[in-house]
């Protein structure tokens, strides 16, 4: 049962978070060519994204792993305060207190999935979905138990998170200012289908954590994209005249229809100056802007969107709220704010 719960269970109670301490680059020599010598420091700087990667996948292994050993040890002194075992104190605590799904409930999963299910009736595939279910609450009953012997058997995890300095470099942002014991650096582009599903975790976060959090928006629009760069220069045309939260919320809305035309339409939308909007994004005023958002990305280690970084702390992709909360419970816990 441990296994099945590894990258599910909850974080430890307090995290002592270290920032990266930069010493001297390392000048010493790793190739030459000819008369031009090629050092540690330039070989980091041009593989420095990739190393970014790589330190954070390390980190999430040992995280993995650390929350396993935590959360068997905390079973284990559990069971040894009440004279058990640990195999039978799971069985008690965590098997016997899920709940058989519902005929509803089943009904529900079987017709969010019936178009992948190749014709198959519910009742063909209801013991699939019957065993999904349990599952599901089975991990979920594992993580609230492990979560409540937290509290009670102290728990408290030095293991630091890499953390990459990133400029908010000006850019449009919302939540609790500079003040703010948390800040979101986002790298985001208006086409990416990814993005726009994150945006309504983005906005859960700052609905759950209000002024605690503060959101800085880059962009990062990828090649593939044909119109990515052009929207995101039209929404800093747009916060030019302080609409930029409007104006972002209608790209991402209509996704799939960026064409020049069609950002002016959006602007006339949100009460734009039209005249001045349709100057800006002809003049590209913000070119150079979007393209130190793509430098500052690439160098913090940004391959994709989204990406982003909670005090430095790097996510990448569209991840759950969850995986905000777990990162923002860990910050508030060591700056001593409450969660």
């Amino acid at each position: 049962m441990r296994r099945m719960f590894r990258e599910s269970i909850a974080v430890a109670v307090a995290l002592i978070v270290g920032g990266t301490v930069a010493g001297a680059a390392d000048q010493s020599t790793v190739a030459t060519v000819g008369g031009r010598t090629i050092t540690q420091a330039e070989l980091e700087e041009h593989v420095r994204a990739r190393l970014i990667e790589i330190d954070n996948q390390r980190y999430e292994a040992l995280r993995e792993g650390l929350d396993e050993i935590v959360a068997v040890e905390l079973i284990k002194q559990e069971a040894t305060s009440r004279g058990t075992t640990a195999e039978k104190l799971e069985v008690e605590e965590v098997e016997a207190k899920v709940k058989e799904p519902t005929e509803a409930e089943i009904q529900n999963v079987y017709d969010a999935n019936k178009g992948r299910l190749g014709g198959q009736t519910l009742e063909q595939v209801k013991p699939q979905i019957v065993e999904y279910l349990k599952q599901e609450r089975v991990a979920e009953r594992y993580n609230a138990f492990v979560e409540e012997l937290k509290r009670k058997h102290k728990t408290t995890v030095m293991l630091k998170a890499p953390v990459v300095e990133v400029a908010t470099a000006g850019r449009p942002e919302r939540g609790g200012g500079a003040n703010a014991p948390i800040t979101i650096i986002e790298f985001s582009d208006y086409e990416c289908p990814f993005c726009q599903r994150a945006e309504e975790v983005v906005d859960k976060v700052m609905a759950a954590y209000g002024n605690k959090v503060r959101l800085v928006f880059r962009n990062y629009p990828l090649p593939m994209h044909a119109n990515a760069r052009v929207a995101a220069e039209a929404a800093s045309c747009a916060q030019a005249q302080g609409k930029f939260w409007e104006y972002h919320a209608l790209l991402f809305k209509n996704q799939r229809a960026l064409g020049k035309d069609k950002l002016g339409e959006y602007a006339t939308q949100v009460g734009l100056d039209r005249a001045k909007f349709d100057k800006c994004l002809a003049d590209q005023t913000f070119k150079a802007a979007v393209e130190q958002d793509m430098t500052d990305g690439a160098k913090a280690g940004v391959t994709g969107t989204p990406a982003f970084f909670i005090n430095g702390r790097m996510l990448s992709g569209a991840q759950p709220f969850d995986r905000f909360k777990a990162v923002i419970d860990e910050e508030l816990a060591a700056k001593g704010a409450a969660s």
